[in-house]
């Protein structure tokens, strides 16, 4: 175990998430020893989705560490949500004997956790040898960094963990890797070509994804926009990456920007369902043409054609077109900008109406509560947010505006709940910075418990959570008849519209505030972020605040829609 703790020292890992059992126990105690800061949790996927916040972060691999079976399944669920988004992350899990497993005999948890994990992560190892560990972790690390990002299993067998070498002979086995995330350049020719569609484009635009923000390109973006003039439109988890209410920032003309753009230049974006896949508005763009900067040859093409695909990281294929950039000529229509900027001005003039109109609701909504936190949380431009839950979520990435990069966490490209908790933990430990979350109360639900983490590491943390008592809203109806069975439980929408979440901080010892109205609200947030303390704050909304979804009824056929519901 202590070659293992002393691998990853090696590769400059600081932080290690995980939670503890048969047969890693003694693993962490040896990362404390070697100046590792373990950070225990309360359930293991928890514990993954800091790790994967890490990554995200800092672009070094957020470390896991489960015990076997169920742990090391509960941790997978952020593995593999890494590998999806896209981040750097290691889950190294502690498994039973070989033999008994593969004879299937009914080990002590005989799980064969390394053909569950391959398909579902980056890269997958097992590791039998104690001398082999060294060469295990170095692979890891540059498998979860390198390239496209991603999760990486690492499996390290029970009689592994407990082996002796002499440590002079361990020594031996240690080195330095030599670049472990090289650059890679795209082609003259893909650099060219891109830039000549973008030239010629009277109506273009820039997507940014996170993929933008996490390869940390906001200098070379801002150099771009500057001498472009090209506006840009943020995807969820890239806003702030240029300030999102900057003169290109075109965040309210989406739909404009499908329907009528000429040229669309995806930057760390995917063409994936959080952008229709290329389809659903696009296709009434019938002279659309996209350009893609992906260091994944793969990725292109693969849901409408690409016309200029640049295959490269994206600091050095931004720098490449950069510097071509004097080469050519744009010919954006003058009235392109100005048109976006006064479809910008009015919506937004709408969106604050819509805001000014809720700040006296009683009982609060979402918009009344977010009129108060959206004040205070531009002030404090520095401030980590992480947002998850439905309409909370929604409504909470349409409000707060940021002009600092990498300062939103959400649920990402799966749209996955239950990542709040861990990911404020993953946020506050590897950045040093205050956190403050708005959570839903259903996807607060998933890993309340873990608020216990964020006040056992007393990190700077405030969770704020929209209680309207339900999935959606707090009015879901039984359809049930009554008197017959189940008339009388709870709608599955449903959850308590009179829990009282403060009580959960104040178990842990949290500063805990009970809000009902605005300012009530104002004061809570203000003080616990001028504390720096662990804080949670329950925001009592209306349980008919909060609109309902999920409904996949326009899915079935059309002769079917009246007797399938």
């Amino acid at each position: 175990m202590w070659v293992l703790a002393r691998s990853l020292v090696m590769m400059g890992v600081k932080e290690m998430y995980g939670l503890v059992g048969i047969p890693v126990t003694e693993l962490a105690y040896l990362c404390q020893e070697q100046g590792i800061r373990f950070v225990g949790f309360r359930h293991e996927q928890q514990a993954g989705m800091a790790a994967q916040t890490h990554g995200y972060l800092t672009k070094t691999p957020g470390v896991l560490l489960t015990v076997s079976s169920l742990g090391f399944l509960n941790g997978l669920t952020a593995t593999t949500n890494a590998t999806v988004n896209c981040y750097p992350m290691i889950q190294i899990s502690g498994s039973s004997v070989r033999e008994p497993i593969d004879l299937q005999q009914g080990t002590y948890e005989g799980l064969d956790q390394l053909a569950i994990a391959k398909p579902l992560v980056k890269a997958a190892y097992r590791v039998n040898d104690i001398k082999d560990i060294p060469t295990a972790v170095v692979r890891a690390y540059r498998a979860a960094v390198s390239g496209r990002p991603g999760g990486v299993y690492l499996d390290v067998t029970t009689p592994c963990l407990g082996a002796i070498i002499d440590r002079d002979e361990a020594e031996k086995l240690f080195y330095k890797p030599v670049d472990v995330c090289p650059a890679v350049a795209p082609s003259k020719e893909s650099v060219d070509r891109a830039m000549q569609l973008i030239a010629g484009a009277k109506r273009p635009a820039l997507i940014l994804g996170k993929g933008a923000a996490y390869a940390q390109v906001e200098n070379e973006l801002k150099e771009f926009v500057e001498k472009t003039g090209i506006p840009y439109y943020s995807m969820s988890m890239a806003k702030g990456l240029l300030p999102d209410d900057g003169p290109l920032s075109a965040l309210s003309c989406r739909t404009t920007i499908m329907e009528t753009a000429d040229v669309v230049v995806l930057v760390g974006a995917r063409l994936n369902w959080l952008l229709s896949r290329g389809h659903g508005k696009w296709a009434k763009n019938q002279n659309l043409k996209f350009v893609q900067i992906d260091i994944d040859p793969q990725e292109i093409d693969c849901n409408v054609p690409i016309a200029a695909p640049v295959i490269g990281d994206l600091k050095t294929s931004l720098d490449a077109m950069l510097a071509a950039l004097p080469s050519y000529k744009l010919s954006i229509d003058p009235q392109w900008v100005p048109s976006l900027q006064a479809e910008t001005k009015a919506k937004d003039a709408k969106f604050a109406q819509r805001l000014k109109d809720a700040a006296t609701a009683s009982p609060m909504t979402h918009w009344t509560a977010l009129n108060v936190i959206k004040p205070i949380l531009e002030a404090n431009p520095d401030v980590i947010l992480v947002n998850e839950g439905a309409n909370t979520l929604d409504d909470t990435r349409d409000t707060i505006t940021l002009s600092k990069p990498r300062q939103r966490i959400d649920c990402a490209t799966w749209a996955i709940m239950g990542m709040g908790m861990g990911s404020v933990v993953g946020a506050a430990v590897s950045t040093g910075k205050q956190v403050v979350a708005i959570e839903g109360d259903s996807a607060f639900g998933f890993s309340g418990m873990d608020f216990s983490t964020i006040c056992r590491f007393k990190l700077p943390a405030t969770v704020i959570i929209f209680n309207n008592g339900g999935i959606y809203n707090g009015i879901g109806e039984n359809m049930s008849k009554e008197g017959e069975a189940p008339y009388g439980d709870p709608a599955p929408t449903t959850l308590d519209i009179r829990a009282r979440y403060d009580k959960l901080g104040e178990a842990f010892g949290a500063d805990t505030y009970y809000v009902t109205t605005p300012q009530e609200l104002d004061t809570a947030l203000k003080a616990a972020l001028a504390s720096r303390r662990p804080t949670l704050i329950d925001v009592q909304l209306g349980a008919d605040s909060g609109k309902e979804s999920g409904h996949i009824g326009y899915l079935n056929p059309a002769s079917l829609q009246n007797v399938i519901v």
